[in-house]
């Protein structure tokens, strides 16, 4: 298994969560790497990264994350595997990926029990 970690600095942002969702995706999806997504409370920059894990927990995927040339390459390089398993359609081909990303995802959440914070979690995200 290969470690994935995002890497808060000053400045990241939804921008860069994004591209770092996409990369870690594309690496459990697209390329078949099995892939650990660890994910401590103090990276936590905005509430938004805990939902879009939270998805990618219920469904494999983040909402709204790729865009037409993202979704083109993923056609790309899945079809051939896509294929083998009958799938054909650009709707099949890509619900592949995300079974292949759930597959091969696994998603490490660490964080402090202490505090309201971890309640308050919990609670607005139920899959965690």
């Amino acid at each position: 298994y290969q470690l994935f970690q995002i890497e808060i600095a000053k400045g990241y942002g939804l921008n860069e969560w994004h591209e770092d969702m996409k990369t870690l995706l594309m690496s459990a999806g697209a390329k078949f790497k099995n892939m650990v997504f660890l994910f401590p409370d103090t990276q936590i920059a905005n509430e938004t990264f805990l939902e879009e894990v939270s998805s990618i927990l219920n469904t494999g995927e983040v909402p709204n994350l790729y865009q037409n040339e993202d979704k083109m390459e993923i056609m790309e390089k899945c079809s051939k595997g896509a294929n083998a398993a009958g799938k054909n359609g650009p709707n099949e081909i890509f619900a592949w990926y995300v079974d292949q990303c759930r597959k091969n995802l696994h998603v490490i959440i660490a964080m402090s029990p202490i505090g309201s914070s971890f309640r308050n979690r919990v609670r607005a995200f139920p899959s965690l």
